[in-house]
């Protein structure tokens, strides 16, 4: 049974002696070879040479402290649900008498951790944070690692440092009229 009458009907030439031979079809496979071989490379010699980052870059986490020096991260626990890949986890505890200066309320993270290698660095993460404490950098990626447990990061790496002029050197968007700017609040305090 024929469902449509479209069918075309195809006349099968004879090959000649060169396209037996598939002699045009080696040509034409070597002068595209030929023609790669000459473009620029798509490659960058990474450590050496840097790409440049498309503005909406979402590198590197970094967990933000507040203008008197505090972790901004509370331990609510949004970021950890939010993320689709599950990188993230936290416990929480709460602050002690004499801890009011490092933490910015009671309930504070005691342990965060997020794992590189799950990451898919969508900032959902940042997106979610009531505190604004999770922070993608623009600028920075993660390092090439050779082990897998050095890809979990703690807090050790993601909070910022205390010092203003040590979050500039790390690339955390902070210009140097906004770190003597925080200086001087520090100092103040």
């Amino acid at each position: 049974m024929q469902l449509t009458n479209r069918a075309k009907k195809l006349e099968k030439k004879p090959m000649t002696l060169a396209e037996r031979a598939y002699l045009p079809a080696i040509f034409q496979g070597l002068s595209i070879t030929m023609r790669h071989f000459f473009m620029k490379k798509a490659t960058v010699r990474y450590p050496e040479e840097v790409r440049p980052f498309s503005p909406i870059f979402r590198g590197l986490h970094v967990l933000k402290r507040d203008e008197q020096g505090r972790e901004r991260c509370t331990a609510c626990g949004l970021c950890a649900v939010a993320c689709p890949a599950e990188a993230i986890t936290m416990v929480a505890g709460e602050r002690k008498k004499g801890e009011e200066g490092l933490y910015r309320e009671e309930k504070y993270a005691v342990s965060y951790e997020i794992n590189m290698l799950r990451c898919i660095f969508c900032g959902l993460c940042e997106e979610a944070c009531p505190k604004a404490a999770v922070y993608l950098q623009a600028d920075k990626m993660a390092p090439p690692r050779f082990e897998r447990d050095e890809f979990i990061y703690g807090k050790d790496r993601l909070v910022e440092p205390v010092s203003p002029d040590e979050r500039s050197v790390r690339g955390i968007q902070l210009t140097p009229e906004q770190a003597d700017t925080l200086r001087g609040k520090l100092q103040q305090a």
